[in-house]
């Protein structure tokens, strides 16, 4: 017996945010990807870095290792904030640590005078406790060593789109055990 495939509970916008810090308010996204999922399981993608208009901290180029001349030329947030709202438009959107991307999201997009997300978003992390409880770590590290995320993925962990790609791996395992537990 099934439940069905995971896609068909969305579709699904799984992003994620490189950004100059940790603070919403006071730091500024320097790179956004995101993968979307149809509800016939069809996916689309979405990358972009994002020029900050001010210089990336050392400390925030050592773990992503994007640099101020990557995003010399790169388009503001107000250019991409609209364009990744109408790609995800429609679609509930899923994060490793929702909060932490979200926010970054609705505080950059109100600094620009854009619309605020008004969908719904998802955390990743806490699908992937209810499919998989007990594990001793859900960062997307550990979850990537456990369960050998990101095979034939050429990326490296801190930028958008390999964090996306594997976010979206461990998701789509977590969906799928808790549709096919339900149905049991």
């Amino acid at each position: 017996m099934s439940g069905g495939k995971w896609w068909e509970k969305g579709p699904f916008t799984v992003f994620d945010t490189e950004t100059t810090g940790m603070s919403p308010t006071g730091d500024r996204i320097v790179e956004i990807a995101a993968v979307r999922v149809e509800l016939d399981g069809s996916r689309s993608e979405f990358q972009s870095l994002v020029n900050p208009c001010r210089p990336i901290p050392f400390q925030a180029a050592r773990v992503h290792r994007i640099t101020d001349d990557m995003v010399a030329f790169a388009p503001t947030f107000r250019e991409v904030g609209r364009d990744f709202i109408a790609f995800a438009e429609g679609s509930q959107l899923v994060a490793h640590n929702a909060r932490f991307d979200l926010g970054f999201l609705q505080e950059s997009l109100n600094r620009e005078g854009l619309p605020l997300w008004n969908g719904q978003t998802l955390d990743s992390i806490r699908i992937i406790k209810s499919a998989f409880p007990g594990l001793p770590s859900y960062s997307l590290g550990n979850l990537r060593a456990r369960f050998g995320l990101g095979a034939g993925i050429d990326g490296q962990a801190h930028r958008a789109a390999t964090d996306v790609e594997w976010t979206l791996e461990i998701f789509a395992m977590a969906m799928q055990a808790i549709i096919d537990a339900k149905a049991r």
